[in-house]
């Protein structure tokens, strides 16, 4: 009974926070045509603290998408675009020499921000990538002798182009798994490329302007942090991840043969996290099975590894997703 009440009370917070989601979403669809899986994927990212991997060709608006929310939510914004000559103190900074005090001093890169672009991360070698992976996972930089906290809220958007792969570096499976979620966006319809061509011709483009503060977002994390998951709900999710790992006790025999490696224990946390902040979304105080089916393409995709029998008949981890959520039961 105390468990009703307390997500009665916590429905009824959700609703009283309601106007935060609904202002953002505007904000965005004000400057964003369509890609309204990109909009909400990055608003499931930021509130369950993670980071995003977005998989598209340019000019699809990523890097509009992250430059906007930051304008919305009034943080500070850095992009990155990294190159094969990107060294790992270009990302997270370096100690100079200062002439006039005679000693080496601090200098901070552009790490040192709320909301991240890393632009076409697969570009630069695998040492960068591995500066602003640690960054990503640690949420603090040492430079020199010190050791600084990265700010809060703290969201990395790292874009990659799946279409040129010469003269790039494919991210380690390992590294690819501390990323939240990987989404890939696709192009817009016809409809809605009218709307993008009228927008970037009209004489005065819309203007952004900040509509919540940084501290909002951290005080709804703690919300969405209390969100109930009930026990069926976890047992769900651990076996859509156990599939992966051991499909002939799921029954998916047929899947053995196309998974390299299954998906990894942060995956099944990577869920739970999506889940809750996507209920958020939808205005519950609980997750529901929809939550979890809903975030789980975009959380499992890179974490599945697949064979090279998988790869010679175009088989994709997305399939793979589908056949597991088809085959494990709704509690």
């Amino acid at each position: 009974m105390s468990e009703q009440v307390n997500i009665r009370e916590l429905n009824e917070l959700i609703a009283g926070k309601s106007s935060f989601v609904s202002l953002i979403t505007h904000g965005m669809n004000q400057t964003i045509v369509g890609q309204h899986h990109l909009v909400e994927s990055l608003l499931t990212a930021l509130l369950a603290d993670g980071h995003i991997l977005l998989e598209g060709v340019p000019g699809l608006a990523k890097t509009l998408a992250i430059r906007t929310l930051a304008q919305l939510i009034d943080a500070k914004y850095n992009r990155i675009q990294f190159t094969p000559d990107l060294l790992p103190a270009d990302v997270v900074g370096t100690m100079v020499y200062s002439v006039k005090n005679e000693k080496f001093e601090v200098k901070r890169g552009p790490i040192f921000a709320n909301l991240i672009l890393a632009d076409e991360i697969n570009r630069a070698p695998a040492k960068v990538q591995s500066a602003l992976l640690e960054a990503m996972q640690e949420r603090q930089v040492t430079i020199g002798d010190s050791t600084f906290k990265l700010q809060e809220p703290f969201l990395v958007m790292a874009t990659q182009n799946p279409i040129e792969q010469e003269g790039t570096y494919p991210l380690p499976e390992a590294q690819v798994d501390r990323f939240l979620m990987k989404v890939v966006i696709g192009y817009p319809n016809k409809e809605e490329e009218k709307q993008i061509i009228r927008q970037n011709i009209a004489p005065e483009p819309a203007e952004v302007h900040a509509l919540v503060k940084p501290e909002e977002i951290i005080d709804v994390r703690r919300i969405v942090n209390q969100i109930y998951i009930d026990e069926k709900i976890e047992r769900y999710i651990v076996d859509i991840v156990f599939a992966t790992r051991e499909p002939e006790a799921a029954g998916l025999a047929d899947l053995k043969s196309i998974i390299a490696f299954g998906a990894s224990p942060r995956a099944s946390i990577s869920l739970a996290r999506c889940a809750r902040a996507f209920a958020f979304l939808k205005g519950r105080g609980y997750v529901i099975p929809e939550d979890v089916r809903a975030v789980c393409h975009d959380t499992m995709r890179h974490r599945i590894g697949l064979t090279y029998e998988a790869e010679a008949n175009n088989i994709t981890a997305d399939e793979i997703i589908n056949t597991i959520l088809d085959k494990i039961p709704v509690p």
